[in-house]
């Protein structure tokens, strides 16, 4: 084995591959001991140094130095196949360092072909998968087709790389703002919170740092080109802009807007929020498929339910009664449950028995009676709003079969009426002058003056 040959060879292998010159050599040399192993024994002691400067190769078996004949004899292609078996795996790793580095970043590829789903694209010297469950609904990509997306997870597999990427994840949305807004990409605007339902809307809380910009115009940008701009990259889809909070009594009615939240109110002990908006403003706080109120809870990290004053007063007079149910429930003990916005027996089963024991002045048996009851309750609460919507269930099915069945009816009746419309107008036809013959016609006008005249 040539020297110079070796080291020309590790060198080009570095540079064409990215692949360290020390990770070469150590390769080459766990290649040999494990050719020589298979030549002098499995239990021989084998070692190999490979000289980093000149390239000469020093091997030893057993203590007694191998001279250059025996060394090329040693196996030179098994060698070989371990020395490819471990530049491919340390160009694996390298590019698995490369492109773990990468994770969460924005980067744009070209579409090479689509199969069952997955759509193939060129990044590069490496093909990225696009799973379709990341891709944005209702989008479709075409060969040679240019496409963004975040580097969402990169894998060994085998002596490759597999880099998955997604059109979904809510860093997409950020990289995106980081690419358009240049007060973000600078740190003056911060994005705080992200929360996304992909392909059709998302929530996008902003904070500056300089009061002096506007964190929610900058986003928009002057007649929303800025915004625009991020909205075509991922189909159209909606993003609202969010001033961010601290206060979850000011980011909550941000969260929720366009719709007007009249006041909130704070169960802190199980993380709810209580939104109390107008009759006018409900459907709009609520969103369509509830799409704003989830988006929202998302982004505050709060569980928001929307409510108006009405319906906030019979929930608390359906818990009060509910709870005054509870053997061991006081009148003092439920009241203080509902201010802290315990409003269900769902509820009252998951709290803390410390908490209970506490605000009731109760021993731990009591609490795990009353817990225990709340959890019975709710239990049978749920069994009759499963029974309850099992015959709302039935009788739309038995309206929608009746309604069926009354259509036939008609349709059956409306066919018959033209089939006894169209043979009276036939025998009409029949009897009428109009179908006779000129023949038939003056004979029966002679009659008629026969008759007439007698």
């Amino acid at each position: 084995m040539n020297p110079q040959e070796l080291l020309r060879i590790v060198d080009s292998l570095h540079r064409e591959k990215n692949i360290d010159t020390e990770l070469v050599l150590q390769a080459i040399e766990a290649a040999l001991v494990m050719a020589a192993k298979k030549q002098f024994g499995e239990e021989a002691d084998i070692d190999v140094q490979i000289a980093r400067d000149g390239g000469a190769i020093r091997a030893t078996c057993d203590g007694r130095e191998l001279n250059q004949e025996e060394i090329g004899r040693i196996g030179a292609q098994t060698a070989k196949q371990v020395i490819i078996q471990k530049i491919r795996e340390a160009e694996r790793d390298a590019r698995m360092d490369e492109f773990q580095d990468q994770v969460g970043q924005l980067v744009t590829g070209i579409v090479q072909r689509t199969e069952r789903g997955l759509t193939i694209v060129q990044l590069g010297a490496v093909e990225a998968i696009l799973p379709r469950g990341e891709q944005i609904p209702g989008e479709t990509y075409h060969n040679g087709e240019r496409v963004r997306a975040v580097i969402y997870e990169v894998k060994a597999s085998g002596n490759r790389v597999k880099i998955i990427l997604s059109r979904t994840k809510p860093q997409l949305v950020q990289r995106l703002f980081e690419q358009e807004i240049p007060e973000i990409a600078e740190g003056v605007i911060e994005i705080r919170a992200i929360s996304r339902e992909p392909g059709y809307r998302s929530k996008v809380a902003v904070s500056s740092s300089d009061q002096r910009v506007d964190c929610v115009g900058a986003c928009v940008g002057l007649r929303g080109n800025r915004i625009k701009n991020v909205t075509s990259e991922l189909a159209g889809e909606r993003i609202d802009i969010v001033r961010w909070s601290d206060d979850p009594m000011v980011l909550i009615p941000n969260a929720l807007q366009p719709a007007e939240v009249e006041q909130v109110l704070l169960c802190d002990m199980i993380g709810r929020a209580i939104a109390l908006v107008s009759e006018e403003h409900l459907s709009q706080a609520i969103g369509r498929y509830g799409q704003n109120v989830r988006l929202a809870s998302k982004l505050c990290g709060w569980d928001i339910e929307i409510m108006t004053a009405d319906e906030l007063e019979q929930q608390i007079d359906r818990a009060m009664k509910g709870f005054l149910e509870i053997e061991g429930m006081t009148e003092e003990l439920a009241q203080r449950l509902v201010e802290q916005g315990y409003l269900s027996y769902d509820d009252l089963s998951v709290i803390e028995p410390d908490v209970l024991m506490e605000m009731g002045g109760l021993s731990s048996d009591q609490v795990d009676a009353i817990v225990e009851q709340a959890d019975d309750l709710a239990a049978q609460q749920e069994e009759e709003e499963k029974e309850r919507k099992r015959i709302e269930r039935e009788e739309k099915e038995r309206r929608a079969t009746e309604a069926e069945l009354l259509r036939e009816r008609q349709a059956g009746a409306g066919s018959a009426s033209s089939t006894a419309a169209s043979s009276t107008e036939s025998s009409d036809i029949a009897s009428s002058p109009q179908g006779l013959s000129p023949e038939e016609k003056a004979t029966g006008e002679e009659s008629a003056a026969e008759h007439s005249n007698e």
